[in-house]
């Protein structure tokens, strides 16, 4: 058995060296464990600190690609290292890692597929109160498009299961932790939460610069949600809603009308029928993304298949892959 540590990087020259400090090279239940790094083109000395600190595999993006596909290199890069379990944490050190033995358990003992990391939020002094609505907020809308009951949806800090590395697909380019859990919600995979501490914080966020910013992130990314992945509720619903008001502007037309006013208020009857169109467009947008979700699925499986059969060799190195030096 063999478990692999993934870390997105982009500089983090000033960071990584306390994380893998901190990072076990044994662990009971495993006969390997391995550090592996994804730069996600760094213009500083990551790569080369996290060299000297001991890490085992180092994959390279020429270019930033962002936090969601430097995750799924790391994935794809694990699983070609023939990982059975794989650990994602943040460059930043702000998980505990004495609580990865925790996390691994449950996929360890066959019980979860993945396992998320509950931060203590309430407790975190460096999380604005805006902050922590947002990271409830968010939680909240992926309990309900997932139908799973994970408390803290954003955090990082996650166990998979190999089966459960091969199945995922992130679209979003913003951040892969909302979409993970649904996504493991509508494939049935069997997804827990442990509770793990934080540390002290030892830089500021990137992913949240601004709250203003995190705000508008965090509405467009929960949107994309719904409407990617409950397409048929999303649409419905918005054309429910152009369909009572198209219902309000034709009562209010009628009312004046037997009182002998319809000419006057005859605008009312024009934008009820406008209203009623829209309804319309709303409910055949929803079919119609109904059923490409149902081929999104189809091609899902595809790829999943191709997974199992390219990484069934196992230790076939992926692009960009630099081995540690002997």
């Amino acid at each position: 058995m063999k478990l692999i540590i993934q870390i997105p990087c982009y500089n983090e020259a000033g960071t990584i060296a306390v994380t893998l400090a901190a990072l076990p090279r044994e662990m009971p239940g495993f006969d390997a464990v391995e550090w592996l790094i994804i730069d996600d083109g760094s213009t500083d000395d990551t790569a080369r600190v996290a060299q000297e600190n001991g890490v085992d595999h180092i994959v390279r993006h020429t270019r930033n690609q962002g936090l969601a596909r430097a995750f799924m290199t790391g994935l794809d890069a694990c699983l070609s290292l023939g990982a059975d379990c794989i650990v994602n944490t943040d460059a930043d050190n702000q998980y505990n890692a004495d609580d990865i033995p925790l996390l691994v358990a449950p996929v360890l003992e066959g019980r979860a597929d993945i396992v998320v990391g509950a931060r203590p939020i309430e407790t975190i002094e460096h999380f604005s109160l805006a902050k922590k609505f947002l990271q409830k907020l968010g939680s909240w809308v992926v309990r309900v498009a997932s139908r799973t009951d994970i408390p803290d949806a954003p955090s990082g800090f996650r166990a998979f299961s190999r089966e459960a590395a091969m199945q995922l697909n992130v679209f979003n380019e913003y951040t892969y932790t909302l979409e993970t859990i649904i996504q493991a919600g509508q494939k049935n995979m069997a997804i827990t939460s442990v509770p793990v501490r934080v540390n002290q914080v030892l830089r500021p966020s990137r992913l949240v610069s601004s709250i203003p910013s995190y705000v508008k992130r965090s509405i467009v990314t929960i949107v994309r949600i719904f409407a990617v992945y409950q397409p048929f509720r999303f649409f419905c619903f918005i054309g429910f809603l152009f369909l009572a008001l198209s219902a309000f502007m034709g009562l209010r037309f009628s009312f004046f009308f037997f009182q002998g006013h319809g000419n006057v208020y005859l605008k009312s009857l024009i934008v009820s029928g406008f209203f009623l169109i829209l309804a319309f467009q709303m409910f055949v947008i929803g079919f119609q993304s109904d059923l490409i979700g149902a081929n999104r699925k189809i091609l899902e499986k595809i790829i999943y298949r191709l997974q199992a059969e390219r990484n069934g060799g196992r230790n076939a190195d992926p692009p960009g892959m630099v081995r540690k030096e002997e």
